[in-house]
């Protein structure tokens, strides 16, 4: 008996014994870069834990605006300390003088240090590339002048550019087996999403110093300095933004408290993003869910009566809008009488200045009558139906896609409202199943502005290496399928800008501006609901300078009570500035 009960205890023994061991394996070996249901990487915390170090540059690529400035990072010559220095004697009093602060703002700064940190507060002291030099020629152990990457505080266009973060299984799904240090940030969204191969770190550039459990110097004070060994990396990548501009764009949106919608700027000539701007505003702790991390710009929304820019040019090519043609415009689609709007008789031109629903519904029961795809055909000789951002091949990337959340527009999402006159009529005005972009009406605005050249458009013209040589550039590019004939184009134009020289336009706010404006307004009901009231999303879009068109604007307000959320006094206030920048480059 007694045997027995010793060889059970050597058993449960050897039992644990073998647990103990394959544990140990598991850390040691076999689990070390992925631990745990947390995929903890237990070398990256075993180095942290017996090393202090700073983050000079966290390894990814940066955004730079059309002239090369910043727009997420920038760097900053800053003097860089090491806890150890409060424990030695070394010449404090050289360095302050150098970096112009006092000797005893240094002490209090390293007191209470435990981190090696970038001196002062609350903005670490910016330094010339002469101090810097100074500095290091002292070889101080400990004291560094070195460039350090930033965030900067007020970021632009942060819907566009998007953001990063920490996700090893998203880098996995992305990149398979390819091998990346622990903590490798990622795209989630926007230009960060679309851009994430190129911009994705070869590692983070540090100085590292080695401690032992209390902190105290492991390997004497020496601080060694870890970087990527590709000089050619992080890239830049050059976006078509206008930073300048961007500004303007975003301090108006919330001079006119936009809260939901927001605005876009295209270079005419080039087909360009030269300002995005997304409502509600990307909160940065929290971006997921309602917190703005959407771009407003590419998603679907239902434009209203922008839409029956699409309707006229239909009708100008099926000669359905002769110039003795009326329309009886003192009704609604649906024969009844209007009592809001007493149009009266309009012929063609007035009845898309003023907006008249029931001509547009008319029309497009005619055309359904030729052809029940007559509408979808001519939403897409004017861009506004697929998707209108860059896309091609690059290097082994097909398909590449500038714009990775944009959402493609369409006029119909059924055989069975295709075939039906009500939904016809309801579609005309842009309401029903019609969706669009903003990105794509600006661009439709911007194609007839040029004559009714499809171009597709950039927000970023070139990947960059570090010296400034381009890794991959991005040429204009013409969106496949057919155009508007110039007649129609011609036209169309008239009638844009008749929407603002017209007494009664609904664009005629825009009559006095400092550059002749083209465009068409659109109110839309959105189906949705709030203190028991029909929302609406509000748009206008445009061209301007008439005459020699140079910019597309649209601006839209999304989700507002009727007589709320106007976004006129918003697009007027943008010509504005654009023609007061103009003016100022051209005085220089």
């Amino acid at each position: 008996m007694r045997k027995n009960r010793l060889m059970a205890w050597l058993a449960l023994c050897m039992l644990c014994i073998g647990l103990l061991i394959a544990r140990l394996a598991q850390i040691q070996l076999i689990s070390t870069t992925s631990f745990s249901e947390h995929d903890i990487n237990l070398l990256e915390a075993s180095v942290r834990q017996r090393a202090q170090e700073i983050v000079i540059d966290n390894g990814r690529g940066n955004f730079l605006d059309r002239s090369g400035e910043p727009l997420v990072y920038e760097k900053n010559p800053v003097l860089v300390l090491f806890p150890f220095l409060k424990h030695m004697e070394w010449p404090a009093e050289k360095v302050a003088s150098i970096a112009g602060v006092s000797a005893n703002a240094i002490s209090r700064a390293l007191k209470d240090a435990k981190e090696p940190f970038a001196f002062g507060f609350p903005e670490p002291i910016a330094l010339s590339q002469r101090e810097m030099d100074q500095i290091n020629t002292l070889e101080i152990p400990g004291v560094f002048a070195v460039e350090q990457k930033f965030l900067l505080p007020d970021r632009q266009a942060a819907q566009l550019i998007g953001i990063n973060g920490e996700n090893p299984s998203l880098v996995k799904k992305r990149y398979g087996d390819k091998e990346f240090l622990p903590r490798t940030l990622t795209g989630l969204s926007g230009l960060e999403k679309s851009f994430d191969e190129f911009l994705i770190g070869e590692g983070k550039s540090r100085l590292v110093y080695h401690v032992d459990a209390i902190g105290s110097p492991l390997f004497g004070i020496n601080v060694k300095y870890s970087e990527p060994a590709n000089p050619f990396y992080p890239v830049n990548v050059k976006t078509t933004i206008d930073k300048d501009l961007q500004e303007i764009s975003e301090g108006l949106a919330d001079r006119h408290q936009l809260k939901k919608g927001g605005l876009v700027l295209l270079d005419i000539e080039s087909n360009s993003v030269l300002a995005m701007v997304s409502r509600p505003k990307l909160n940065r702790k929290n971006p997921f869910g309602d917190a703005g991390v959407e771009n407003m710009m590419v998603k679907q929304q239902i434009p209203g009566s922008v839409f029956k820019t699409v309707v006229a040019a239909a009708a100008i090519d099926y000669e359905l809008a002769p110039a003795a043609r009326r329309f009886d415009c003192s009704k609604k689609i649906n024969g009844e009488p209007d009592l809001k709007y007493q149009h009266g008789v309009l012929d063609f031109p007035q009845s898309f200045s003023r907006s008249c629903n029931r001509t547009f519904a008319d029309l497009a029961k005619e055309l359904k009558k030729i052809d029940t795809t007559i509408m979808e055909t001519y939403a897409e000789k004017l861009s506004l139906t697929g998707s209108v951002g860059w896309s091609g091949d690059i290097f082994h990337t097909e398909n590449f896609k500038q714009f990775a959340d944009e959402e493609s527009g369409r006029v119909f999402s059924s055989e069975k409202a295709r075939q039906d006159d009500n939904f016809a009529a309801l579609s005309a005005i842009g309401q029903h199943e019609v969706r669009v972009s903003p990105l794509a009406v600006a661009n439709m605005m911007a194609t007839i502005a040029r004559g009714g050249e499809k171009l597709m458009v950039r927000t970023v013209e070139a990947v960059e290496y570090q010296n400034g040589s381009k890794l991959v550039g991005f040429e204009a590019k013409k969106l496949p399928g057919e155009t508007l004939s110039p007649y129609t184009v011609q036209n169309l134009q008239k009638l844009l800008r008749e929407v603002v020289t017209d007494e009664k336009g609904t664009g005629r706010w825009f009559k006095e501006l400092p550059y002749a404006v083209a465009g068409k307004s659109g109110t839309a009901e959105t189906g949705r609901h709030k203190e028991g009231r029909q929302m609406h999303s509000k748009w206008f879009a445009g061209y301007f300078p008439y005459e020699k068109p140079k910019y597309a604007l649209v601006a839209v307000s999304l989700d507002v009570h009727e007589e709320e959320g106007g976004v006129n006094a918003l697009f007027a206030d943008m010509v504005k500035e654009l023609y007061q920048s103009d003016q100022k480059k051209a005085a220089e």
